[in-house]
């Protein structure tokens, strides 16, 4: 059996030990505006990298910040967190971070990826450290405000100082997870969970399944506007109750006839076959065969990544669902 994550006392995580250290956030898109804006509001004095000219860039200055180099940012922080995309990350912080590095920063990092599959390596004489918020950035912002919060992952990869995990718990307070919960565990499982959940569950997994429930009742005959309610519109409305109370309560919340086609005809469509798949995506993710090909593709251009992408804006579960939410919606 697996051991157990590590739950955090909320008691022990406090902000304080942030306030007398210079904050750099390196990116200002959904998380990286997160994060500014809770740490801002926490008491935090921060520094907000984003290049000139870019979108995010007049985000930033809306919210009164004046975003700086990341260079620049590197040099006066101490510490970094990095909110840069991981296919960017490695070549900026060898072009723009490392050469002006100097012993004691903190380097932070919102998702193990670039330091697990060493993209990134720090100098021996910094911290590393993550803090992984479990939601996007839209929604670590709109809880802080609300006076709750998002839980956290925490995570310690190298600690110089002595004093990482306390660093650690003061950023996850700073952006209010300690409202919600903390939970301990490494630069790896972190990485390997998150992919695998990306891939085989709530992005991959979730697309493919809608894609294929639309298709096989339109290829049936059935309406495509039938086929889009019951196998996309739908599932928010499930996904929600699974997130406020479980599977089980979810289940008591549906007819009897929808929870027996639950029980009996699910493991059905998730058989055998579909666990050996994702047993396979998981083993591609541990042994960094995922990473290297997402390496190869950005390397290439992404000629893979922008077809495939192309090719579903074109499905007719697309073109449909647009004309669903504007008959809807208005939009």
């Amino acid at each position: 059996m697996p051991n157990p994550a590590t739950i955090i006392p909320t008691a022990s995580a406090r902000v304080d030990a942030l306030k007398e250290k210079t904050i750099a956030v390196l990116g200002f898109g959904t998380q990286g505006h997160a994060q500014a804006m809770n740490l801002r509001d926490s008491g935090c004095r921060l520094l907000v990298a984003q290049r000139p000219g870019s979108p995010r860039y007049d985000a930033a200055l809306e919210a009164n910040f004046q975003p700086t180099t990341l260079r620049d940012a590197a040099q006066r922080a101490d510490v970094l967190i990095f909110a840069l995309p991981d296919e960017a990350a490695p070549a900026l912080y060898q072009e723009e971070i490392r050469p002006v590095l100097r012993a004691g920063q903190t380097l932070g990092f919102l998702h193990g990826y670039n330091i697990h599959y060493r993209q990134i390596v720090p100098p021996a004489d910094t911290d590393v450290i993550l803090v992984a918020p479990k939601a996007q950035g839209r929604a670590v912002r709109s809880e802080y405000v609300a006076a709750r919060g998002v839980a956290a992952l925490i995570a310690v990869a190298q600690d110089t100082s002595g004093h990482a995990r306390e660093t650690a718990l003061a950023w996850a307070a700073g952006i209010g997870a300690a409202r919600a919960g903390i939970i301990e565990t490494t630069f790896q499982d972190e990485t390997e969970t998150d992919l695998f959940g990306e891939q085989a569950v709530l992005c991959g997994g979730l697309t493919a399944l809608i894609k294929a429930g639309f298709e096989t009742l339109v290829e049936a005959g059935y309406p495509p506007e039938l086929a889009y309610f019951e196998c996309c519109h739908e599932v928010k409305l499930i996904a929600d109750l699974i997130y406020e109370s479980g599977l089980t309560a979810m289940r008591e919340r549906i007819s009897n006839t929808a929870r027996f086609g639950d029980l009996t005809r699910g493991p059905r469509v998730i058989g055998p076959e579909a666990r050996q798949a994702m047993r396979q995506l998981l083993e591609e993710i541990r042994s960094g065969q995922f990473a290297r090909e997402w390496a190869a593709e950005n390397e290439r251009g992404r000629p893979q990544f922008t077809g495939l992408t192309d090719r579903d804006r074109q499905h007719k579960l697309e073109l449909i669902g647009a004309r669903l939410r504007k008959l809807m919606w208005g939009t």
